[in-house]
C-alpha cells in the first residue's frame, strides 16, 4: 500500500541533500570542533558554515546562532534564561504569554510561577490571533519578557510578531518567538520583529531530529541553563554535534532558497484541500479560517465523529494526519488550542489536523480527499451522536 503522509508539522523526512551533507562527519570528518589540530579545524569550520546559513534564514548574525536540541530546549533556555537573569536583581518578574503556545513554553511559563514569577496568558480570538491591545494594556512596571509564537501547531495562524515587537520595544521588554511551524514555511526578519530571542528546530524544516537553534541577539543577558566547557559563546556547554548542525544548516539553506516558490505551491495545494472537502463533507469547519495561515496547514472540524477515530480509519486506509500537536497525542483533554478559539469539548476532539510538505503533490490530494470523505461518512454512519440530514421529499 502506497502511503500518503499529511502530518508535516508533526515531523518532516530527511532531505537527501541534507542527509549527503552530514553523511562525511560521521566518518572521515570525525573531529571535535573545539580541538585546535586540522580534524578539529575541519569540523569548526562546517559549524560556522551552518551558523551562516541558519542565521541567513532569520536575518540575523552568525554570532546570535546557539544550536541546541532541538526546540524545546530552545524554548527553555529563551524562557529560563531571561528570567533567571533577572530574578537574581528584581524583586518583581512579570512574563506575557498567549493560551494556545507550545506546552514548551506554556510548561516552562508555568515552572517559572511556581518560582514566583508572574505570568499573563493573552486570550485569543476565533481566529486564532492575540489583541494587540490586549497585550499593550497588559504590560506593567515589572514586565521583563513577552513570549509570542509565530505560527501555531495546530491550526496554522500566524500572529502580528512585528507589531508585538513594536510594543516590546517600546517598553523595553524582552521578546521571544517559537517560530518552529514558521521557519522555512514563511518569511522572518528577527531585525523586522526587533525580537530578542527566537526559537526553530531542525526536523520541522527536512533536517534531523535533535538538532535546533537559538536566536540570541547580542548583548541580551541570557544565563546558561548548562555547566560545562565554554563551547557557544558559554551559552550552551558540550561538545557541538557537527553532523546534525551541518545537517540544519543545509536545511536552513535549501527552505531559503525555496521560500518564495514553496510557499506559493503549499498554499496553493492546502487550499485545494480545503476546498474539496468544503464541498464534498456536509457539516465540516475549517479551524483558523479567515486568519493569516502557514501554507501548509488545514485544520478541519468534521461533526459527529471522534479525531481520534478518524485518525486511524485514514491510518488503514494509508492516509497519516494527526489530531493535533504530536508532543500532545495520547492526550484524552481536548487541545487547549481548539478550545481557546472557541471550540466546544466535541467539536475540539472532532478536529483533524492536515500539514502538506515537500513532498505533497497533487494525486496525493485527489486520493486523499477521497479517503477522508469515505473514512467520515462511514464513521458518522456508525455514530450515535451525528444527526443525518433529512432528505427532502419530491
Amino acid at each position: 500500500m502506497k502511503r500518503i503522509y499529511l502530518d508535516y508539522n508533526a515531523t518532516t523526512p530527511v532531505d537527501p541533500q541534507v542527509l549527503e551533507a552530514m553523511l562525511p562527519y560521521f566518518s572521515g570528518e570525525f573531529g571535535n570542533a573545539s580541538s585546535i589540530h586540522t580534524f578539529g579545524q575541519r569540523a569548526r569550520a562546517a559549524v560556522e558554515t551552518a551558523r551562516e546559513q541558519v542565521a541567513a534564514l532569520l536575518d540575523a548574525r552568525p554570532q546570535e546562532i546557539v544550536f541546541t536540541s532541538g526546540g524545546t530546549e530552545a524554548d527553555n533556555h529563551a524562557i529560563f534564561g531571561i528570567a533567571r537573569a533577572a530574578l537574581t536583581e528584581k524583586p518583581a518578574v512579570h512574563v506575557i504569554s498567549s493560551v494556545i503556545e507550545h506546552e514548551a513554553v506554556l510548561n516552562t511559563c508555568q515552572a517559572l510561577e511556581k518560582q514566583g514569577v508572574v505570568v499573563t496568558y493573552l486570550p485569543v480570538s476565533r481566529y486564532g490571533l492575540i489583541d494587540l491591545e490586549a497585550l499593550r494594556a497588559a504590560i506593567r512596571p515589572e514586565t521583563l519578557l513577552i513570549s509570542i509564537m509565530h505560527a501555531n501547531n495546530e491550526i496554522g495562524t500566524v500572529q502580528p510578531l512585528v507589531q508585538v515587537g513594536q510594543i516590546a520595544a517600546e517598553h523595553d521588554v524582552y521578546f521571544h518567538s517559537d517560530a518552529v511551524q514558521s521557519v522555512g514555511k514563511i518569511p522572518i526578519s528577527v531585525k523586522n520583529c526587533q525580537l530578542d530571542l527566537l526559537s526553530l528546530s531542525g526536523h520541522k524544516i527536512y533536517a534531523p531530529k535533535g538538532i535546533g537553534a537559538l536566536y540570541v541577539k547580542s548583548d541580551t543577558p541570557l544565563r546558561q541553563l548548562l555547566y560545562g566547557g565554554h563551547h557557544q559563546r558559554g551559552f550552551r556547554p558540550g561538545t557541538e554535534n557537527v553532523a546534525a548542525i551541518v545537517g540544519l544548516g543545509k536545511a536552513a539553506e535549501i527552505a531559503r532558497a525555496a521560500l518564495n516558490s514553496e510557499r506559493q505551491r503549499l498554499a496553493s495545494l492546502r487550499d485545494r484541500l480545503e476546498t474539496g472537502l468544503l464541498a464534498r463533507v456536509p457539516d465540516c469547519v475549517v479551524n483558523g479560517a479567515g486568519a493569516p495561515r502557514t501554507p501548509n496547514t488545514l485544520n478541519v472540524a468534521f461533526a459527529g465523529i471522534e479525531g481520534e477515530a478518524l485518525v486511524i480509519a485514514l491510518d488503514l486506509r494509508g492516509l497519516a494526519c494527526s489530531t493535533g500537536a504530536a508532543c500532545s497525542s495520547g492526550a484524552v483533554e481536548p487541545s487547549h488550542v481548539l478550545t481557546a478559539i472557541g471550540l466546544s469539548t466535541a467539536d475540539a476532539h472532532a478536529s483533524i489536523r492536515f500539514s502538506l510538505g515537500r513532498y505533497t503533490n497533487e494525486a496525493e490530494l485527489s486520493e486523499a480527499l477521497e479517503m477522508i470523505s469515505a473514512a467520515v461518512e462511514q464513521l458518522r454512519h456508525l455514530s450515535p451522536t451525528y444527526k443525518k440530514p433529512i432528505p427532502a421529499h419530491h
